[in-house]
């Protein structure tokens, strides 16, 4: 029998703010003032995102050659977990420790405004690095910024990347490649995903409306979450994760949910877990007709009409390749703060009901994390049909 997996630390930074605190406050708000109007993602047009405000931290001299927006709101969430990793280097060694990450539009932000330049003057701006913008620098970023030599890589699954982070890492260490692991992702604002979900009419008008019969597509936002998985027992445990891939289009999900339904039972089958043992479902709920009502048929089919189960997209914005992460560490901070009095974050709607959707249990503000032994579910659902279900518990080792 496999060895357990823990998820010993947590860092997280989204439109909510930065740290454990805010984002707990900020989910227990059930606040929607975090998705704002920006006008200079879309050719004429404002559009509503949840942009990270706060302050990010600058990458030294030595990872200037990395430096763009994604990988300083990676540095913010693994500033967080520094002090644990440094630990579980001088347990394991540098190079014991993967770092398995997850993106979509890695640097590419810093590529749209060096190409604007390179245009304007025929020039690329001197601070400007193609390995900025390169999908699979974040995992190269981060294993430099904490100084470990163990295996380092992204994932690169649209919508699913970070969470299958979790399964890669899970694998690796399983296959005695690694010790422990450091997982998570991160994603910006960038004006080419704006403009490629526009090109889809996928985009809400407003901010997204996730299971809502108003729902008319989503918002986009920013974020990062960084972990540190090992071996060593501590509260919050990775339970299950499920994989599927159901290929079903190129952006379309699979409308009867076979995919989503299969990742979801494949994640308790890992788990060892009835679905009665699931306390609470973090849904993916982008807001777009399509995925929410795959995603109801696929709840209902698997879990039925009585767990508790919300959307955070409509506080933080559709994080993209960073969403599976900033999801889990949700779970992870409800997990780890079961005795503080946490509530699970309330589903953010105008509250008009699909009739033609299954009945899901969309929860309301103050619902109290139970003080028992309890496991949660996070879905994230990505392009071509890449899905991912985790489940995070508590007490269950």
């Amino acid at each position: 029998m496999a060895r357990p997996l823990f998820v010993q630390d947590c860092g997280i930074v989204t439109a909510l703010g930065r740290g454990h605190q805010a984002t707990l406050d900020g989910l227990a708000a059930a606040d929607r003032h975090t998705l704002t109007p920006c006008a200079d993602l879309l050719p004429g047009r404002t559009v509503t995102v949840g942009a990270v405000t706060c302050p990010l931290p600058m990458p030294g001299p030595a990872l200037a050659d990395l430096d763009c927006r994604n990988n300083r709101l990676m540095l913010a969430a693994l500033e967080d977990i520094r002090p644990s990793v440094a630990a579980a280097a001088a347990r394991y060694g540098r190079h014991r420790i993967a770092v398995v990450l997850g993106t979509s539009t890695a640097g590419i932000a810093e590529g749209e405004v060096a190409l604007a330049a390179f245009r304007a003057t025929g020039a690329w701006p001197e601070q400007f690095h193609y390995r900025q913008q390169e999908t699979g620098g974040l995992g190269t970023f981060a294993a430099r910024a904490l100084g470990l030599a163990g295996p380092a890589y992204t994932i690169a699954t649209a919508c699913s990347s970070s969470a299958k982070a979790f399964a890669s890492a899970r694998r690796l260490i399983r296959a005695g490649l690694a010790d422990a692991a450091v997982v998570g992702g991160a994603d910006t604002l960038c004006r080419m995903t704006l403009n490629g979900f526009a090109a889809l009419q996928a985009l809400s008008r407003d901010k997204c409306n996730p299971f809502s019969a108003n729902r008319d597509g989503i918002t986009i936002g920013e974020g990062a979450a960084a972990f540190l998985l090992t071996p060593e027992e501590a509260p919050v445990q990775l339970l299950g994760v499920g994989e599927t891939s159901d290929a079903y289009h190129p952006t379309a999900p699979d409308p009867a949910g076979g995919g989503a339904t299969l990742a979801m039972r494949h994640a308790l089958a890992d788990a060892g877990l009835m679905q009665d043992d699931i306390a609470y479902i973090n849904l993916h709920g982008t807001g777009t007709p399509l995925n929410d009502a795959m995603e109801s048929r696929s709840i209902a089919a698997v879990f039925g009409a009585n767990v508790p189960c919300s959307s955070t997209k409509a506080m933080t914005g559709h994080m993209l390749g960073a969403t599976g992460g900033c999801e889990a560490a949700f779970l992870w901070l409800m997990l780890h703060r079961v005795q503080a009095a946490a509530t699970l974050p309330a589903h953010v709607w105008d509250g008009v009901a699909d009739a033609a959707l299954p009945r899901i249990n969309l929860i309301g503000p103050g619902v109290a994390v139970p003080h028992t032994r309890l496991a949660m579910l996070s879905n994230s659902f990505g392009f071509g049909g890449s899905n991912a279900a985790l489940i995070l518990g508590r007490g269950w080792a």
